[in-house]
């Protein structure tokens, strides 16, 4: 029992009665109702305009009035609270008629007891307090079921769907009726992709974040992206929230066709400029030649040659790192301990750290861990992490950490650098070819690397801020 206390409003023009139920209710739970009297109608419709109670009690005869007229009363100005209709021993056509007009129950004066009396009450109040609950959330799903801007569809597992929001039938544009006439896998633009829908719904219970195709009446192509839920088991309902994102993707198709433009100018300008110098000296050496008599001295030829054999290999070696940087890779694996791996890519760079100054810190983990990887093709990958690093920090001040930890099934490998760090701006264009902020360099070391790192089905991500410094966070699987 509730340890509120319950406000009670009885209508009665009968005061003796009003004193039986008050000494019945106080009897069987002292302190826990208060009942208040109006002894005529007026008096009643005048205590329940201030809605100060949890529940009426209401004598079915109030003189030239009923306890029928009070319940209408209720009607009129809206008002819902549970309501318990007193009839006389008999009156069986007015308790059906009370609980018609809106009563909650109804009890017999004369077989009215204690416990019967605050029972009767108490489940009264328990079932109307469960009936608003239920009733605030069909307000609330009714709300979101309108005026939502998703898609919401209600189906079976027979395929037809039987309601749909307003926000369905104007992106669909169906009429409700005509929407109501067709089966879930007639919004599909592929067929096969709707039974998949239907079929995965009905044996999985729940569809998450999955992107479908629908098409409108008039055809239109809509790109979604679908949750669904089965709301009722027996009768096989289910609910399905599509999120419209078609414009969406279509920003985002632009997006990287803008983007692939501009990687594309800018691999034009790099590479217009990395083979265009070699290619002038070549022109300037093989101009040598034509001005030089038939026999021109070998010393001076061996020069002129040399120039153009020295410039041909720097183009083709541009030409090699590029492919290299992008292509699918033959791996050689072996196997080969982790934090080893780390101690030889550190051997590599051993001259850059110790004319920087550079303090290595190694957090290794223990036991190490054998990884089955192409040795020499990883350690060129994290080398090219580790020289950035060192050209990031101030020579002398620099600090270099390693760490290496098992992350699930993963072994994850830190390289992180108290830097200068990168701007926001240019963390999510490291690895793309040709992209660099150095005066020097084609900037497709980062690239090469991610590459490598994707073949060996691994991953890797940048966390950074500048003045803070940067860290590479690199996932492998453990084999």
């Amino acid at each position: 029992m509730t340890e509120e206390l319950v406000h009670i409003l009885m209508i009665d023009d009968d005061e003796d009665d009003y004193f039986l139920v008050s000494s019945l209710l106080d009897d069987v739970s002292p302190g826990q109702y208060k009942v208040d009297w109006a002894g005529t109608y007026n008096e009643g419709i005048a205590a329940i305009a201030t809605r100060q109670h949890d529940i009426y009690l209401i004598d079915y005869r109030l003189g030239q009035y009923t306890g029928i007229d009070i319940l209408r009363h209720f009607q009129q100005i809206n008002y819902k609270a549970p309501v318990i209709i007193l009839t006389g021993k008999g009156d069986y056509s007015i308790d059906k008629e009370a609980m018609t007009a809106g009563a909650s129950d109804y009890l017999v004066k004369g077989e009215i007891t204690a416990p019967v009396l605050e029972r009767t009450v108490r489940y009264v109040l328990d079932e109307f307090r469960h009936l608003r609950a239920i009733a605030e959330s069909e307000r609330k799903y009714f709300g979101i079921f309108e005026k939502s801007h998703d898609l919401i569809l209600l189906a079976d597992c027979d395929k037809k769907i039987i309601d749909a929001n307003p926000a369905a039938l104007r992106k669909l544009e169906y009429s409700k009726d005509e929407l109501l006439h067709l089966h879930m896998q007639d919004l599909f633009l592929e067929k096969e992709q709707g039974v998949e829908f239907v079929e995965e719904i009905c044996k999985e219970d729940a569809i998450t974040h999955i992107e479908y195709i629908f098409k409108s009446k008039s055809g239109n192509r809509l790109d979604v992206l679908v949750n669904a839920n089965m709301l009722d088991e027996e009768n096989q309902v289910f609910l399905c929230v599509a999120e419209d994102i078609t414009q969406r993707k279509r920003e985002e198709m632009e997006k990287r066709q803008q983007e692939k433009f501009v990687i594309s100018g800018r691999i034009a300008r790099v590479i217009a400029h990395e083979v265009r110098n070699p290619l002038t000296n070549i022109l300037l050496a093989i101009s040598q030649f034509k001005v030089e008599p038939i026999s021109p001295n070998p010393e001076e030829s061996s020069v002129y040659l040399d120039i153009v054999e020295r410039n041909c290999h720097r183009i083709n070696q541009l030409v090699t790192e590029l492919l290299q940087s992008t292509r699918m890779m033959d791996l050689h694996p072996e196997s080969v301990f982790a934090n080893q791996l780390l101690i030889k890519t550190l051997e590599h760079a051993q001259d850059r750290l110790q004319l920087n100054g550079i303090k290595v810190e190694k957090n290794f983990m223990r036991p190490d861990v054998i990884l089955q990887l192409d040795v020499d093709k990883m350690i060129i990958a994290l080398l090219n992490i580790v020289i950035n690093a060192i050209e990031a920090m101030k020579p002398n001040e620099g600090e270099l950490t390693l760490t290496t930890y098992l992350e699930k099934d993963k072994v994850c490998i830190r390289i992180k650098d108290n830097g200068i760090g990168i701007p926001e701006e240019n963390k999510a264009r490291l690895f793309e070819p040709f992209f660099t902020d150095k005066t020097k360099g084609t900037g497709l070391g980062l690239t090469s690397t991610q590459n490598i790192i994707l073949n060996h089905k691994g991953s890797i991500h940048v966390e950074s801020a500048p003045g803070k410094g940067t860290e590479f966070v690199i996932l492998l699987p453990q084999q």
